[in-house]
């Protein structure tokens, strides 16, 4: 799978303990920086995934940030994105089968490496069951988006 990984100076670390798991889980991964640990916003490194998520360069993408709380703010704000937070492994995958989430957050300054490397895994792992129940919530997700696109 194609994947983009991002990070603010919070993530940093850990996203670059993370873009060789992921390789050698045989994705292809595109490193959307930042590339220090010199401070860096948040919002312009969600934005810059998400959009590389939305144009297709990527099917799915990983942000990371100091809580994953920011980031996750700031990826949902773009119209098509389904960002989550998440710290468990469970939500990493009922995203995507329920939800068909597209962003994994995490909280660099909450979890560890290996549990970033699970949450990773079974993320890019699931698949979107396209339930009926689930389109239909899915279909509302989508109609909310267009309402406030097109609210005055």
């Amino acid at each position: 799978m194609k994947v983009a990984i991002a990070a603010d100076h919070a993530g940093y670390q850990l996203k670059q303990e993370l873009i060789p798991s992921l390789r050698a889980l045989g994705h292809e991964v595109t490193d959307l920086g930042t590339h220090s640990t010199d401070p860096v916003d948040y919002p312009d490194v969600a934005e810059s995934l998400a959009q590389a998520v939305l144009g297709g360069a990527v099917e799915r993408g990983v942000v990371l940030c100091g809580s994953g709380v920011g980031a996750s703010v700031a990826a949902n704000k773009l119209p098509g994105i389904r960002a989550g937070l998440c710290h468990d492994s469970y939500s990493a995958h009922q995203g995507v089968e329920h939800d068909d989430m597209n962003i994994l957050v995490l909280g660099a300054r909450v979890i560890g490496v290996e549990l970033a490397r699970e949450l990773a895994r079974v993320f890019l792992d699931a698949r979107f069951t396209h339930e009926q129940r689930h389109e239909r919530r899915l279909g509302k997700i989508t109609a909310l988006e267009e309402a406030v696109r097109h609210a005055p």
